[in-house]
């Protein structure tokens, strides 16, 4: 669903689309905050507490803080992305958090003539592995090119992977469950 490299339309397309998609620079299309305001300032985290502590790595949630000053406000409208700067690694964020670390670029579509979740899912595209411990998203990522279609074939993309995530969103919470209780079952039949 988005062109290979040299190309300028996709081998697979949704019906009606027939525009060449045109090439824009992330740092053109996306802006970014520092995140300094937004770190926890205690990191004695406990699960009955509500807001969020992320990471953009692999574990994303740290844990819970009951700090109330300095929570970034998200939501299904108004998502951010949040990028780690050293590892490239990043998320998409749709609930109020905190983070950890300075090391992050908080990012957001810079207008509408965008879809922020098309321009994510070109952004997990981008097969760059850092080879230096540097800051990446000024350095590097905000001269990466992508390519943009039309913004109503952009909404459609977007939302066609955004129902996906969703759809294994759903059936990986049915499986946990699947897997809890079937090592519940074994707890009661071998002790």
């Amino acid at each position: 669903m988005f062109p290979q490299e040299g190309e300028c339309v996709p081998k697979v397309r949704f019906k009606g689309f027939t525009k060449d998609w045109v090439e824009k620079k992330l740092g053109d299309v996306l802006d970014y905050e520092q995140p300094q305001k937004y770190i926890v300032d205690s990191t004695e985290y406990c699960d009955n507490y509500k807001i969020p502590v992320l990471t953009a790595g692999q574990t994303f949630i740290l844990g819970y803080t009951n700090e109330q000053q300095g929570v970034y406000q998200a939501n299904k409208e108004t998502p951010v992305i949040i990028f780690d700067d050293f590892t490239t690694s990043f998320h998409w964020v749709d609930f109020n958090f905190k983070i950890k670390s300075s090391a992050m670029k908080l990012l957001t579509i810079k207008n509408k003539t965008e879809d922020f979740s098309f321009v994510y899912y070109a952004m997990c595209c981008i097969s760059y592995v850092p080879s230096s411990h540097e800051r990446h998203w000024i350095s590097k990522y905000t001269d990466f090119d992508i390519l943009i279609p039309s913004i109503s074939e952009q909404k459609a993309i977007g939302k066609f992977f955004r129902d996906l995530d969703e759809q294994i969103t759903t059936q990986q919470i049915k499986l946990d469950k699947l897997k809890q209780l079937k090592s519940a079952y074994l707890q009661k039949m071998f002790i």
